[in-house]
């Protein structure tokens, strides 16, 4: 590792108020504030030959960089580093970074050869030759309102893995005890086609898929990590013998009674989705619609 890059985002909820990473001839620190600085940061460093990018922020920051970047790294991706600057920090959880994880640590473990392949989620609209957005952790549905929910817990301070059960808690009890017309639990209409199963289309309650191998809190709603693999849920609306299926989903549990309830678990190299509601993707909410969600190209992040 003789070069590195780091883009650092000084919004970022452990970034704030703290100064900013000192660069080096070896190490380049850049601080875009916004999409447009952004491009041009990582139109710099891809003229640099970069042995390492680390991404100094949240989710959003990663989501931000792996959609844009390739436009720049036309030959590929340098090896990448995430430091959990954020709020929830998913991706950092599954790649086992510790709070605090510094760029010096980063660079340490990059030299010593420490790395982990993951594959991003890749959201395509029709007739787009490019991705509109790259990431790890795609939901819509009752994930789009539990995002909304989440927001509301940070304002509170809650983050991280709090963040999560305080949102996954209020997001049951919401769905329990809404009532038969409430939004949680009549779901949105969807139409979803995997090209080995027939195609659903109903109302669905929860759409979630991933390519990480460990979520926060350890839930394995999913299934079974599958190196490489796009794993999902969905869940038909609304929601039947919830109170029974929360425990088996959360822990990863075979369960053969959940397909019967209506709880789908795959895994897949392509979803094909259409929705007239929002969808999320790494935190942010996007416009629904046509869309296509496909594996990209392996990763290699460092590891501690």
């Amino acid at each position: 590792m003789k070069r590195a890059g780091v883009i650092h985002n000084p919004k970022s909820r452990h970034n704030r108020g703290a100064p900013a990473p000192v660069g080096s001839d070896a190490v380049l620190v850049e601080a875009p504030r916004g999409r447009q600085a952004l491009d041009e940061t990582l139109a710099r460093f891809a003229t640099e030959r970069l042995d390492l990018l680390v991404i100094d922020g949240g989710d959003g920051t990663v989501r931000e960089v792996l959609t844009r970047a390739p436009r720049h790294f036309t030959d590929g991706l340098p090896a990448l580093a995430v430091l959990p600057s954020g709020k929830t920090n998913a991706l950092a959880f599954d790649l086992g970074a510790p709070p605090g994880w510094s760029i010096k640590a980063a660079l340490g473990c990059a030299r010593e050869g420490r790395f982990r392949s993951r594959r991003p989620l890749e959201v395509f609209r029709p007739g787009q030759a490019a991705p509109l957005v790259r990431g790890f952790i795609f939901g819509a549905g009752a994930f789009v309102r539990a995002t909304d929910l989440a927001q509301r817990t940070h304002r509170l301070g809650a983050f991280e893995e709090a963040a999560v059960g305080l949102t996954l808690g209020g997001a049951v009890f919401r769905t329990l005890f809404g009532g038969p017309r409430s939004g949680w639990r009549a779901g949105e209409p969807m139409r979803i086609s995997t090209g080995e199963a027939a195609p659903y289309a109903g109302d669905v309650f929860l759409l979630l898929a991933s390519t990480l191998e460990r979520l926060p809190l350890g839930v394995q709603p999913l299934g079974p990590p599958d190196r490489g693999r796009m794993r999902s849920l969905a869940v038909e609306a609304p929601p039947r013998r919830l109170l029974q299926a929360l425990p088996r989903l959360l822990s990863g549990a075979e369960t053969p009674w959940l397909a019967q309830a209506g709880y789908h678990q795959r895994v897949d190299e392509r979803i094909d989705v259409a929705l007239d509601t929002s969808f999320v993707l790494d935190g942010e909410t996007f416009p629904g619609g046509e869309l296509s969600l496909r594996l990209g190209a392996p990763l290699q992040f460092v590891t501690p």
